[in-house]
């Protein structure tokens, strides 16, 4: 038998340290309540997206509610869940009228043959699952409006994300993802978090990664099945994570986080942004940290 173990991300980039704190807290929030999922003998695919769950439902984190705002001053989201253990996904993108879109990754995953749904089609397929449909307006907060409002048609630089990985009691890794993207990005844009190996990869008999920051630069390396290949080639978790980080650096010019976790329980986090608002728990560690 296994030792459980989580670690969830709340983004990389570079915010201000009382809006850090916000999301730290958040982040904690996420791995408290899906830790106390695993050592009641729940699954690690059920305890990353009930952690990806609550920080979308957090207002100062960039996905789902309080997600950042495209150039027209719209939410669009885009989410990721895998099953390490059957290699199964599912996963949307550009999303509008969904409160929780890793809910209806999940559903893709577990109701269809397909892996990503997008847009209006992906809507469409919440609906015919029971899913409510809620007006875009509601997804956005005060904060998100006041910040777009003052860099309206310029370029933005918020490129953060929340995401999670677990291990449970039977050895399954799962991962999940879920961001609003880049504040002020092109209608359509659509990043590296729903893509698999890009946003997040699992495997249960080698470890998961997932990834925050700037999707093109994570997209281009596919940086977390990069980070996971590592594992397998047998370096340690945090080593991977800044390989993966180095390579991708080197090759894109780009900036991201990450975070690992491999099949025995081991944490790794790495980053090349200014910061990276991490927290994770094992049987024998908590940590929490504005990663600067």
């Amino acid at each position: 038998m296994m030792k459980p173990a989580i670690i969830a991300h709340g983004g990389a980039g570079d915010v201000p340290l009382d809006l850090a704190k916000k999301r730290l807290d958040g982040v904690i929030e996420a791995v408290s309540y899906a830790w106390d999922l695993l050592i009641s003998g729940d699954s690690a695919l059920n305890a990353v997206v009930e952690a990806v769950r609550i920080m979308e439902d957090n207002p100062w984190l960039n996905a789902g509610r309080g997600s950042s705002l495209n150039a027209d001053g719209y939410v669009e989201m885009d989410a990721l869940v895998m099953d390490g253990t059957t290699l199964k996904a599912g996963a949307v993108a550009a999303v509008r009228r969904i409160r929780n879109p890793i809910l209806l990754a999940r559903l893709v995953m577990e109701r269809t043959n397909h892996i990503l749904l997008v847009g209006e089609g992906a809507e469409k397929f919440a609906q015919s699952q029971g899913m409510k449909l809620v007006d875009p307006e509601e997804l956005i907060v005060p904060y998100q409006r006041e910040k777009w409002e003052k860099a309206k048609m310029t370029s933005g630089a918020s490129i953060d994300t929340v995401g999670a990985v677990a291990l449970d009691f039977e050895g399954n890794i799962a991962v999940a993802v879920s961001t609003g993207g880049l504040f002020m990005k092109l209608p359509g844009r659509v990043g590296d978090t729903p893509i698999i190996g890009a946003g997040g990869y699992a495997d249960s008999n080698i470890g998961g990664a997932c990834a925050t920051g700037l999707g093109e630069a994570a997209m281009r390396v596919l940086l977390s099945k990069k980070i996971v290949d590592l594992l397998e080639m047998g370096y340690d978790p945090q080593t991977a994570a800044r390989m993966g980080i180095e390579y991708m650096e080197k090759r894109t010019n780009g900036s991201c986080g990450v975070i690992v976790l491999d099949k025995f329980g081991r944490v790794g986090f790495y980053k090349n942004t200014r910061m990276l608002l991490y927290a994770y728990k094992t049987k024998d560690k908590f940590d929490a940290q504005i990663y600067i």
